[in-house]
């Protein structure tokens, strides 16, 4: 069985936000460290349209959040959540963002993109020439850098696929370099 026919198994073949069953697609949660069951959801081109698109987003449509923020899925909580930080400044979203309970690793999750944050708050990731990185891009290294801890050095040229980014400073991300998850200071990438 693949990801979506387990999805639609798991969801019933409706979009497991809103309950629509129209144009069902296999939403992956950022960020992408890891890809699975435990970390999609099935959901409709509208609900992932405005996910993916905060200026799209409308908020009378997420009144859904209502029923769908209970699920039994992380990966539902963590994007309810998520679109409920989107929309706190609408009084009924607050409510129910005020009434949810997260456990303390799917809390973590939720607050990985930063959603919610105050755009004056939240830490912007840049590469080399000032394009902003996301959780789960890849880049690939413009120098030679040793890694600490080891005798390995990761070449220039070398990909950084599904990289992660450091909630607390803006210039480091973190990346796998062959089987070694390392820290990488943002300067010294570019995404590709």
């Amino acid at each position: 069985m693949n990801l979506l026919e387990e999805l639609q198994a798991r969801s019933g073949s409706q979009c497991e936000l809103c309950g629509s069953t129209e144009d069902l697609q296999v939403y992956e949660v950022p960020p992408k460290t890891v890809v699975g069951l435990d970390r999609s959801l099935l959901g409709c081109a509208t609900c992932i349209g405005q996910i993916e698109n905060a200026e799209t987003t409308d908020a009378n449509h997420w009144r859904c959040l209502n029923d769908s923020m209970w699920s039994e899925h992380d990966a539902v909580k963590v994007v309810a959540w998520r679109m409920l930080s989107r929309l706190k400044a609408e009084g009924w979203s607050q409510d129910l963002l005020d009434m949810m309970y997260l456990e303390s690793d799917t809390l973590q999750w939720a607050e990985a993109t930063g959603e919610g944050e105050e755009e004056d708050e939240k830490i912007i990731h840049r590469d080399v020439n000032g394009v902003v990185l996301q959780n789960g891009d890849s880049v690939v290294l413009i120098k030679d850098l040793k890694i600490k801890g080891s005798s390995q050095v990761a070449k220039q040229g070398t990909a950084v696929r599904r990289i992660s980014l450091d909630r607390e400073n803006a210039e480091y991300i973190e990346g796998k370099v062959g089987p070694t998850l390392t820290v990488i200071i943002t300067k010294y990438v570019k995404k590709i």
